[in-house]
């Protein structure tokens, strides 16, 4: 792909560091070769993200990623009509760019996008495989290499916030949870730099502070910030500190909620 294509800056240069948990790296590969919508499921911070741009490097393909808000309308996503010198442009979205050059298109946390947002995609999730712009009166014939991705959080669905069961059925979807501990203390290891014994502490703590979750706690320790106490080791942070800086002091101003991180920590780190 030459710098001038219009997908060159959504490449993935260097291959992002993922550690398989299960068979996701096989069944993604099978649901892109037919271009099958696929969902990512599981809490924050557990490897969603990384897993999508590692996937991409793999299968050379560009990356656009969307971070979905409840602000978020339709026009954002397939574009508008804008004011130049020239006069009055259309400007392509990130999912029309996707489709009409193809790309992967990952909507990050879509449950997050209001409900008519996200419905501009369902002509795309099924055998038509179309995009109607209709302030351009144009259907798009998606690119053979379009393919889209979703993901969210169901720990944070709510009647409210979900996904309507019409869009749900479009996909298939794979379950994403913080890896299993030797796993994770791997990819703490590997993403910190750090001995792998205090990478297992570090895993330890995480695993504890999950077990606080429905008490006080919303979520434990994510994999993302267990690395981060592992990078603040890794600087010279010593590893208690460490620990409060980045897994209890963001999580919780509960004074009693912090005080059983805390004793998690201190049960770890003796």
């Amino acid at each position: 792909m030459t710098d001038s294509h219009p997908l060159a800056r959504y490449m993935v240069p260097e291959c992002p560091y993922y550690r398989p948990a299960g068979n996701e790296v096989e069944v993604f590969r099978a649901a892109h070769a037919e271009r099958i919508p696929m969902m990512l499921k599981g809490p924050t911070g557990c490897g969603k993200t990384r897993f999508i741009e590692h996937m991409a490097h793999v299968l050379g393909a560009p990356l656009i990623t969307v971070a979905c808000h409840e602000d978020m309308t339709a026009a954002d996503l397939v574009g508008r009509y804008l004011l130049d010198e020239t006069g009055t442009v259309w400007q392509d979205g990130p999912l029309t760019l996707a489709v009409r050059h193809g790309a992967i298109l990952y909507l990050d946390e879509v449950v997050e996008a209001r409900q008519d947002t996200t419905v501009v995609i369902h002509p795309l999730t099924d055998d038509r495989r179309i995009l109607p712009l209709e302030k351009r009166n144009e259907i798009i014939k998606a690119h053979p290499d379009f393919h889209l991705v979703v993901s969210y959080n169901p720990g944070y669905q709510s009647a409210v916030k979900d996904l309507k069961e019409s869009t749900k059925q479009r996909f298939v979807a794979l379950d994403f949870d913080y890896p299993a501990a030797a796993i994770e203390s791997e990819i703490i290891a590997h993403e910190a730099g750090l001995d792998p014994a205090i990478a297992g502490t570090i895993t330890e703590i995480g695993h504890r502070s999950r077990n606080l979750r429905g008490h006080g706690l919303d979520e434990g320790a994510s994999t993302r910030m267990l690395i981060q106490a592992g990078r603040l080791v890794a600087r010279g942070i010593p590893l208690r500190e460490a620990c409060q800086l980045a897994l209890v002091v963001p999580v919780t101003d509960d004074r009693d909620m912090r005080q059983a991180l805390t004793r998690a920590i201190d049960a770890c780190i003796a």
